[in-house]
């Protein structure tokens, strides 16, 4: 019998890939609500796109993700993601597209007819999306499906993913602040991730239909939680009005604000300590990164195999 401690994403994909393997597991935790950090992300399956600032691992690993996600019955829709600057910051366009692979110029209104202010933009067309809120219920139903408890007492093996909280066994693991707005907006339609450039206040904007959109996200060098800045606030929304000005009549539906776990390399890790393995570190990366970090940690409990981003100094 194995326990996971948490009950986010990384502890319910690891779930997943245990239970699809026959091994015996139990959630000690609720399923995932407004106090887990994956409850607040973007859910943007995004691995060319993040390989502007991120490790070549983030971008392997991350492109099998949306067929992991769609095997498990979570909606997953691929159409792609769009790269917009504004035209005075076009040399950030520029800069994007010469550290990122996988993308091809196109006029932004030729897949985005709402968007015909901008003349050109980036277009990566493998990238996918889905609704975090969607993914992690869909999980957790199936591992109560399967008759995994949640909830559980600890009872043989652990497995801790507890994020952030986790910083007591893992003292290099620091927090990185993500604050979001969630607007409704039916004057704009909008069928893909937009991510609008800027030097100082990058927003991505994330469909979640119904005219209901997700605007994301800050990253700030932080483990504080509590409420979302007025300054974000103020932020993500003139962002949002530079992409359209329709934006401006939004409704504001939820604020939310969250501390991502990350280690100093930004990359996800593997560690043993004692009989209790650790799976964390999964940034701003949850969504893409997890059912890969989810494989190695079944693959080491199944078969002994030694997991990519496991940590030689914790074995």
């Amino acid at each position: 019998m194995i326990t996971i401690l948490g009950a986010g994403v990384m502890g319910l994909t690891i779930a997943t890939e245990l239970t699809a393997r026959g091994v015996p597991v139990r959630i000690a935790g609720r399923a995932a609500g407004p106090e887990a950090c994956s409850w607040y992300a973007g859910g943007m399956l995004a691995p060319f796109c993040e390989g502007e600032a991120a490790e070549e691992p983030v971008i392997r690993h991350g492109q099998s993700a949306a067929g992991w996600w769609e095997a498990q019955g979570v909606p997953v829709a691929r159409n792609g993601t769009l790269v917009l600057s504004p035209a005075r910051d076009r040399a950030e366009l520029a800069r994007f597209a010469r550290r990122t692979t996988h993308h091809r110029d196109i006029v932004p209104e030729e897949v985005e007819p709402d968007l015909d202010r901008f003349p050109r933009g980036l277009f990566f067309e493998e990238e996918a999306h889905l609704t975090p809120r969607v993914a992690l219920a869909t999980l957790s139903s199936n591992l109560s499906a399967a008759g995994v408890a949640f909830g559980a007492e600890p009872l043989g093996r652990l497995i801790d993913t507890r994020g952030l909280a986790a910083r007591d066994r893992l003292p290099d693991l620091r927090g990185v602040r993500g604050e979001m707005l969630v607007i409704r907006c039916p004057d704009v339609t909008l069928s893909r991730p937009v991510r609008l450039l800027h030097p100082r206040i990058p927003l991505y904007i994330v469909p979640r239909g119904d005219g209901v959109y997700m605007l994301g996200a800050t990253t700030v060098e932080s483990d504080r939680r509590g409420p979302v800045t007025a300054r974000a606030v103020l932020e993500m929304l003139s962002a949002a009005y530079a992409l359209h000005p329709a934006f401006a009549e939004a409704e504001v539906l939820e604020l939310g604000a969250e501390a991502r776990p990350a280690f100093p390399d930004n990359l996800p890790r593997i560690r043993r300590i004692g009989d209790t393995i650790h799976a964390n570190g999964l940034y701003r990366h949850g969504f893409l990164l997890a059912p890969a970090v989810a494989r190695m940690v079944a693959d080491y409990v199944t078969t002994g195999q030694r997991p990519e981003f496991m940590d030689e100094d914790h074995d």
